[in-house]
Protein backbone atom coordinates (compact mmCIF):
# COMPACT_ATOMS: atom_id res chain seq x y z
CA UNK A 1 0.00 0.00 0.00
CA UNK A 2 3.35 2.50 0.48
CA UNK A 3 3.56 2.99 -3.19
CA UNK A 4 -0.07 3.92 -4.12
CA UNK A 5 -0.21 7.78 -4.56
CA UNK A 6 -2.68 10.04 -2.48
CA UNK A 7 -4.76 11.89 -5.14
CA UNK A 8 -7.07 13.43 -2.36
CA UNK A 9 -3.63 15.55 -1.76
CA UNK A 10 -4.02 16.82 -5.25
CA UNK A 11 -7.26 17.91 -4.65
CA UNK A 12 -6.99 19.51 -1.07
CA UNK A 13 -3.80 21.62 -2.33
CA UNK A 14 -4.19 22.39 -5.77
CA UNK A 15 -7.97 22.34 -5.71
CA UNK A 16 -8.56 24.87 -2.69
CA UNK A 17 -10.13 21.66 -0.94
CA UNK A 18 -7.96 23.41 2.14
CA UNK A 19 -10.20 25.71 2.91
CA UNK A 20 -13.85 23.83 3.55
CA UNK A 21 -11.00 21.11 5.05
CA UNK A 22 -9.65 23.92 7.83
CA UNK A 23 -13.07 25.49 8.06
CA UNK A 24 -14.51 21.80 9.13
CA UNK A 25 -11.60 20.94 11.50
CA UNK A 26 -12.38 24.90 13.15
CA UNK A 27 -15.96 23.84 13.18
CA UNK A 28 -15.39 20.80 14.71
CA UNK A 29 -12.56 21.91 17.76
CA UNK A 30 -15.50 24.41 18.61
CA UNK A 31 -17.95 21.69 18.74
CA UNK A 32 -16.22 19.67 21.10
CA UNK A 33 -15.31 22.43 23.55
CA UNK A 34 -18.90 23.22 23.63
CA UNK A 35 -20.16 19.52 23.73
CA UNK A 36 -21.79 20.59 27.41
CA UNK A 37 -24.15 22.83 26.13
CA UNK A 38 -25.36 20.13 22.89
CA UNK A 39 -29.62 19.44 23.29
CA UNK A 40 -28.25 15.65 21.79
CA UNK A 41 -26.58 15.83 25.66
CA UNK A 42 -29.04 17.27 27.59
CA UNK A 43 -30.76 14.06 28.68
CA UNK A 44 -27.53 12.24 28.12
CA UNK A 45 -26.88 10.25 32.06
CA UNK A 46 -24.50 11.87 33.70
CA UNK A 47 -21.82 9.28 33.05
CA UNK A 48 -22.35 9.45 29.50
CA UNK A 49 -21.93 13.09 28.94
CA UNK A 50 -18.23 13.06 31.30
CA UNK A 51 -16.89 10.04 29.14
CA UNK A 52 -17.67 11.91 25.70
CA UNK A 53 -16.46 15.43 27.18
CA UNK A 54 -13.44 13.39 27.92
CA UNK A 55 -12.79 12.08 24.98
CA UNK A 56 -13.46 15.52 23.28
CA UNK A 57 -10.52 17.09 25.21
CA UNK A 58 -8.12 14.08 23.92
CA UNK A 59 -8.93 15.10 20.01
CA UNK A 60 -8.69 18.86 20.35
CA UNK A 61 -5.17 18.65 20.30
CA UNK A 62 -5.40 16.20 17.45
CA UNK A 63 -7.91 18.79 15.75
CA UNK A 64 -4.67 21.39 16.27
CA UNK A 65 -2.04 19.05 14.77
CA UNK A 66 -3.74 17.80 11.59
CA UNK A 67 -4.30 22.28 10.88
CA UNK A 68 -0.89 22.23 11.42
CA UNK A 69 0.09 20.01 9.22
CA UNK A 70 -2.53 21.27 6.51
CA UNK A 71 -0.82 24.49 6.77
CA UNK A 72 2.68 23.39 6.85
CA UNK A 73 2.27 21.49 3.69
CA UNK A 74 0.67 24.12 2.10
CA UNK A 75 3.84 26.94 3.06
CA UNK A 76 6.23 24.15 1.64
CA UNK A 77 5.04 25.20 -1.82
CA UNK A 78 5.80 22.29 -4.46
CA UNK A 79 8.80 20.79 -4.61
CA UNK A 80 11.04 21.09 -7.89
CA UNK A 81 12.54 17.18 -7.48
CA UNK A 82 11.25 13.87 -8.29
CA UNK A 83 7.50 12.87 -6.83
CA UNK A 84 7.69 10.09 -4.32
CA UNK A 85 4.99 7.65 -4.00
CA UNK A 86 2.48 8.80 -1.75
CA UNK A 87 3.68 12.28 -1.38
CA UNK A 88 2.35 14.38 -3.63
CA UNK A 89 4.92 17.29 -3.12
CA UNK A 90 4.78 17.47 0.39
CA UNK A 91 1.30 16.50 1.50
CA UNK A 92 1.42 13.03 1.31
CA UNK A 93 2.21 12.52 4.90
CA UNK A 94 -1.52 13.54 5.54
CA UNK A 95 -3.09 10.41 3.98
CA UNK A 96 -2.87 9.09 7.52
CA UNK A 97 -5.35 12.35 8.59
CA UNK A 98 -8.15 11.35 6.03
CA UNK A 99 -10.23 9.60 8.64
CA UNK A 100 -9.74 12.47 10.64
CA UNK A 101 -10.47 15.09 8.12
CA UNK A 102 -14.06 13.16 6.79
CA UNK A 103 -15.08 12.78 10.97
CA UNK A 104 -14.42 16.67 10.81
CA UNK A 105 -16.07 17.12 7.39
CA UNK A 106 -18.94 14.93 8.40
CA UNK A 107 -19.46 16.85 11.39
CA UNK A 108 -19.98 20.13 9.75
CA UNK A 109 -22.14 19.14 7.39
CA UNK A 110 -24.10 17.17 10.20
CA UNK A 111 -24.34 20.31 12.14
CA UNK A 112 -25.40 22.53 9.30
CA UNK A 113 -27.87 19.87 8.59
CA UNK A 114 -29.65 20.46 12.06
CA UNK A 115 -29.48 23.71 12.01
CA UNK A 116 -31.01 23.82 9.23
CA UNK A 117 -33.70 21.11 10.14
CA UNK A 118 -34.58 21.72 13.77
CA UNK A 119 -33.08 25.86 14.18
CA UNK A 120 -32.06 24.68 17.57
CA UNK A 121 -29.94 27.96 18.66
CA UNK A 122 -27.19 25.42 19.78
CA UNK A 123 -26.49 24.69 15.77
CA UNK A 124 -27.64 27.93 14.54
CA UNK A 125 -24.88 29.57 16.83
CA UNK A 126 -22.07 27.01 16.26
CA UNK A 127 -22.97 26.79 12.22
CA UNK A 128 -22.47 30.57 12.66
CA UNK A 129 -23.73 32.62 8.82
CA UNK A 130 -26.44 30.02 7.92
CA UNK A 131 -26.14 31.68 4.29
CA UNK A 132 -22.33 30.71 4.07
CA UNK A 133 -22.86 27.16 5.96
CA UNK A 134 -25.65 26.30 3.33
CA UNK A 135 -23.25 26.83 0.49
CA UNK A 136 -20.43 24.98 2.31
CA UNK A 137 -22.62 21.89 1.83
CA UNK A 138 -21.87 21.28 -1.55
CA UNK A 139 -18.00 22.18 -0.77
CA UNK A 140 -17.85 19.23 1.70
CA UNK A 141 -19.68 16.73 -0.02
CA UNK A 142 -16.88 17.42 -2.75
CA UNK A 143 -14.49 16.87 0.17
CA UNK A 144 -16.00 13.94 1.31
CA UNK A 145 -15.94 12.54 -2.50
CA UNK A 146 -12.21 13.35 -3.29
CA UNK A 147 -9.64 13.36 0.13
CA UNK A 148 -10.16 9.56 0.71
CA UNK A 149 -8.91 8.94 -3.16
CA UNK A 150 -5.47 7.17 -3.95
CA UNK A 151 -4.38 6.22 -7.65
CA UNK A 152 -6.52 4.03 -9.41
CA UNK A 153 -9.70 5.34 -8.17
CA UNK A 154 -9.33 3.11 -4.89
CA UNK A 155 -10.34 4.52 -1.35
CA UNK A 156 -8.21 4.93 1.58
CA UNK A 157 -7.44 1.36 2.25
CA UNK A 158 -7.45 0.24 6.39
CA UNK A 159 -3.59 -0.21 6.08
CA UNK A 160 -3.34 3.44 5.75
CA UNK A 161 -5.40 4.81 8.76
CA UNK A 162 -3.49 2.81 11.15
Amino acid sequence: MADRIWLGGIYLKEEGGYKIILKSLNHYKKRLSTLSESPELKGAAGMFASVLQQQAAKTMPEIDGVSSRILECLGGGVSGGERHSNDNDGLGGLAGDVPFMEKALACYKSDITKAQDTGYEYFVRLVGDMEAATEDKDEIERALQNIGVFEGGGRQAAEIRE
